[in-house]
């Protein structure tokens, strides 16, 4: 994706900010198409993408550290509309000639701003005091020659400053964050008055954009998707073959880690609604046998990431000799990799890696295909979107986020069949009350996690149980990159608790996981 006649680009430059990708979701939600570069980027390869705008990501860094993320002022130079934000906007202001210091004076959570001139654009119709989320120690004390202070804080003298002419802007505060009330709006004045962006990205440009990429990268072969049940890989699948058609086979592969009525669902649903050609492969035996013993988190998505790559690789072969001499070889796998599973398999420039992901950094380097992967610029938000515009049927579509590698990441400790079939029967609890309370669509996921290296001391039947321990934890997210454990009504969750104590006799004890994301993961492993 990149600009084009249809819709323009906005390129959120990195600083390493803790929300650098929820600024490109905000201005993706302004329908706006955008992407997340590293501040090291040249300043040549970001006009050669012919963005309409720049917005500089916040930072935790002071610009004047030695070992500060630094931005070449040319880029302020190219005529591109720029929008600073925290750091961002301190160093815009530093390389325009203003001042920037420690003024001892931090600022940090919600913070009264009060704009200080009527004809604002990047505040117009909006209050004049207003709530903000503030996150800074520096603080810019004089604004860059040519710019008009527009707003300030009772410690901050230039909380925002704009310069209509080099269509430049810039705030102190971060207006992506929800506690921020009016960000949003300050954001889009920004986009459609001072960049003269257009709001004319929609899900239907997605579509048509990847069905011709898919179409130019793939074009007479043969390609495999590797379908697991849930969202992402379903519509992987679905926008594939709607450029490919019959050229792609799904791989539908029973690993033994899939949650009850999983693989029933796949085999019936997902074909009914798309027509696609299924190929069912049963593998548990070679999963568990492969993650025997196996207790580390990082070694179990390895393992299964590796397998996952072994099964296709044969699913592949044995397409090819069913399509006959004239079926071509199958050189490309589809996958349903999503932006935050890029960025948190340390995808971008100062990333950590937080976790392999199956389908990110667990594959093998010996891999015998071209990735396809569609969905790798995408939100879960805007895959869901995706799916519904394919026709996809609702309940797929808006199903729970469940992990590739399944249940072996929900299980704390080593994987056998004994402790697969005690999970999937509290899992199957959990999910049908929820269900059964309406909460599907205000719980993002409800991952349960059996801790099967801990026994707990229990009651049970009149007599004492040695019993293991199981964790709910309910999440409420939009995007998966942030995410609060959700507020379940206590009437769900002790009916939850009784039916798991008494229906899974395994099972003794039912805790509920309340971190949110930072600090914790939404999988525990």
């Amino acid at each position: 994706m990149t600009a084009s006649d249809d819709h323009d680009l906005v390129l959120v430059v990195d600083f390493g900010a803790q929300y650098a990708q929820l600024i490109a979701r905000r201005v993706r939600e302004a329908r706006v198409y955008s992407e997340v570069v590293p501040h090291t980027r040249a300043v040549e390869e970001i006009a050669a993408r012919r963005p309409a705008a720049v917005v500089l990501s916040g930072g935790p860094a002071s610009v004047y550290a030695d070992d500060a993320p630094g931005m070449d002022a040319a880029l302020l130079e190219q005529g591109v509309p720029t929008f600073g934000i925290c750091y961002g906007f301190q160093t815009m202001a530093h390389a325009l000639g203003g001042e920037v210091a420690a003024t001892g004076r931090a600022e940090f959570g919600h913070t009264p701003l009060e704009v200080v001139t009527g004809d604002s654009t990047l505040f117009h119709g909006l209050p004049r005091t207003q709530p903000v989320w503030m996150s800074h120690n520096d603080a810019v004390t004089a604004a860059p020659p040519g710019t008009t202070v527009v707003a300030r804080t009772a410690d901050t003298p230039v909380a925002a400053f704009e310069d209509l002419d080099r269509q430049l802007a810039g705030v102190q505060f971060h207006p992506e964050v929800l506690h921020t009330e009016h960000g949003q709006a300050v954001l889009e004045h920004f986009l459609y008055e001072i960049a003269g962006c257009r709001p004319t990205w929609t899900m239907t440009n997605v579509i048509e954009e990847q069905v011709a990429e898919i179409r130019a990268a793939i074009g007479d072969g043969q390609a495999i998707c590797g379908l697991s049940g849930g969202v992402d890989s379903a519509v992987a699948a679905a926008l594939v073959q709607r450029a490919i058609g019959e050229q792609l086979t799904c791989v539908f592969v029973d690993h033994g880690l899939l949650r009850a009525g999983e693989a029933e669902q796949v085999e019936r649903d997902f074909v009914e609604a798309t027509g696609v050609s299924l190929k069912v492969v049963e593998a548990a035996d070679r999963f568990l046998d492969a993650l025997e013993g196996v207790a580390d988190p990082e070694e179990k998505r390895k393992i299964i990431g590796r397998e996952f790559i072994r099964v296709f690789e044969q699913a592949a072969r044995e397409v090819v000799a069913e399509a006959g001499e004239d079926g071509g070889q199958v050189r490309y796998l589809v996958q349903g990799t999503l932006y935050p599973d890029v960025v948190e398999s340390g995808g971008g420039s100062g990333t950590a890696n937080i976790k392999s992901h199956h389908n990110v950094g667990g594959l093998p380097e010996d891999l015998d295909f071209d990735l396809i992967e569609p969905l790798r610029l995408l939100f879960k938000d805007e895959v869901r979107r995706v799916g519904v515009e394919l026709g996809l049927p609702e309940p797929m579509v808006w199903r729970q986020p469940f992990p590739g590698p399944g249940l072996a990441i929900r299980i704390v400790g080593d994987v056998s069949r004994e402790r697969l079939e005690v999970l999937r029967a509290a899992d199957a609890i959990a999910r049908e009350e929820l269900s059964a309370a309406g909460l599907d669509r205000d719980i993002w996921q409800c991952p349960v996690v059996l801790l099967a290296e801990v026994r707990s001391v229990g009651v049970q039947g009149d007599g004492r149980s040695y019993g293991h321990p199981v964790v709910l934890r309910p999440v409420s997210s939009e995007d998966a990159m942030t995410a609060d454990w959700s507020r379940v009504p206590y009437e769900v969750l002790a009916r939850i608790s009784t039916r798991i104590t008494n229906e899974v006799r395994e099972i003794n004890r039912v805790a509920l996981d309340v971190t949110s994301k930072p600090p914790g993961t939404i999988e525990w492993e």
